[in-house]
């Protein structure tokens, strides 16, 4: 993950930045934020931006929109108080970050942004037939699709997939396309010459350019927009690409993988994506099974969790108890390995005995994780009326409660509830709510921005959730 820093390397700033860096981050560091611009606007792209909230973060966020740079942004301080945090937020920051720095934050921040350190564990068959497949394609210079359920780790199949590829020691680009707006998605990938539009002052080098040699990921691809769709085509079958105002092709060598949480068969068939680009993408489809279809992964994707944030929080890593493993094996986590991950997180901050015990393992709305157990294996744990009858009693109590509900409310009424609902669980994240919904993530903005209109309350991406992480990164 690379993090640019801008403002004053103080001694406390200076320790957030190796903590940063003892996380695997990548450190620039400049001292004004026209700087920041100048050096994104070179190619020396960041994953991150960490600046100092007495800078001028609106004029730094609108500088580089106006060159259609887009890297999100967290704000830092030292001594700063609930109104000077807020006033950062308010210019534009994903987060705020207090100095002294808190490694706990600090790894949360990061681990919010780049997937750089997560590495591919796997013990269910299922999954270990597809990173089969993946080591016979990775040393290979064919475009390859990842596809599957949101949360199941796509981005981390690439970088397996770029680690174990004969570009290895050459960059690994990630571009999300469903989170970078249309108007800068363009530019983001191409780059643009010097007076293509207004408010580009210089050359700016894109995704495409600084993957060079490398990888270049294009995450959630079908929400790029069709006359960029076209665009990417003819650079993937020619390997040159046009800056925006450009009159010279330029060339590049990169391997294009490209993931997906929608069936894009059917994109296709709607006429939302572009059949001969479909093609071009999918000469090797790595379909990556949801959690809930490799049971096998969930104790030991735990434990892994339960490692690395205790690490990162600097406290001892203590086991799941057997009733907390069996709970965890028996939820089914619908938000995959992600949820998996953030529920760990909590249960490492949250544990109090010698073992992490089921009532440490929380939902993201708060709720128990026992309450809600039932698959690969039945329900398990804390004892109340509606678990101690049986299964079909449950459904049945379930069933009325859902249909009284419903009684009495119009259809957008519970279109609304339940977009809301579903934005909430998934802890803000558009592109997780978006797949569960069965909608793009274009229609779920559009019924988002009639929502905040009408004045009800959005959550935040990333936001609120006790224990977990920050939302520090690109708006999903």
């Amino acid at each position: 993950m690379r993090l640019l820093v801008v403002g004053r390397l103080s001694g406390q700033l200076a320790s957030a930045v190796k903590m940063a860096m003892a996380h695997g981050a990548k450190v620039n560091h400049v001292e004004r934020c026209d700087q920041a611009t100048d050096l994104l606007r070179r190619g020396q792209g960041a994953d991150l931006l960490m600046v100092d909230y007495k800078l001028d973060i609106a004029s730094l966020i609108g500088a580089n929109e106006a060159e259609r740079i887009s890297v999100p942004v967290v704000a830092f301080g030292i001594d700063a108080d609930a109104r000077e945090a807020a006033a950062a937020i308010k210019a534009g920051a994903k987060e705020f970050i207090p100095l002294p720095p808190e490694a706990d934050l600090i790894a949360a921040v990061l681990s919010a942004v780049a997937d750089d350190e997560k590495p591919m564990i796997s013990a269910d068959p299922s999954m270990k037939h597809v990173i089969q497949l993946a080591d016979q394609v990775a040393r290979s210079e064919a475009s390859i699709l990842v596809t599957g359920e949101s949360g199941v780790g796509k981005e981390v199949m690439a970088r397996y997939l770029h680690e174990n590829s004969r570009r290895k020691d050459k960059p690994f680009i990630s571009v999300n396309c469903a989170a970078i707006p249309d108007n800068l998605l363009e530019s983001e990938l191409f780059g643009h010459e010097k007076g293509a539009f207004t408010g580009a002052v210089a050359r700016r080098i894109g995704k495409f350019e600084e993957a060079d040699g490398g990888t270049l990921l294009l995450d959630e691809i079908s929400e790029m927009d069709a006359r960029l769709q076209a665009k990417l085509l003819r650079a993937i079958q020619e390997r040159v690409i046009d800056r925006v105002g450009g009159t010279k092709p330029v060339k590049v060598d990169i391997r294009i993988i490209a993931t997906s949480n929608r069936d894009l068969a059917r994109a296709v068939s709607e006429g939302t994506f572009r059949e001969d680009l479909l093609y071009r993408l999918n000469v090797v489809n790595l379909r990556l099974p949801s959690l809930r279809e490799r049971p096998g992964d969930i104790a030991v994707l735990a434990d892994h969790f339960v490692k690395k944030y205790a690490a990162a929080n600097g406290v001892a890593a203590r086991p799941l108890s057997p009733a907390a493993r069996q709970a965890v094996t028996a939820h089914l986590w619908p938000g995959n390995v992600r949820e998996l991950e953030n529920a760990m997180h909590r249960a490492v901050l949250l544990a109090t005995g010698a073992e992490i015990d089921v009532e440490a393992i929380r939902l993201p709305d708060g709720r128990p994780l026992a309450l809600d157990a039932g698959a690969h294996g039945g329900s398990v744990g804390v004892a109340s009326p509606a678990l101690d009858a049986g299964p079909a009693a449950r459904a049945a109590q379930a069933a009325d409660a859902v249909t009284r509900s419903f009684v009495g409310q119009t259809v957008a009424a519970m279109e609304k509830t339940l977009i809301l609902d579903t934005l909430t669980h998934c802890l803000g994240n558009r592109t997780h709510a978006a797949n569960i919904l069965g909608i793009s993530i274009r229609t779920l903005r559009n019924k988002l921005n009639e929502y905040a209109d009408e004045g009800a309350s959005i959550p935040a991406p990333q936001s609120g959730v006790s224990g977990g992480t920050p939302g520090a990164g690109y708006a999903a």
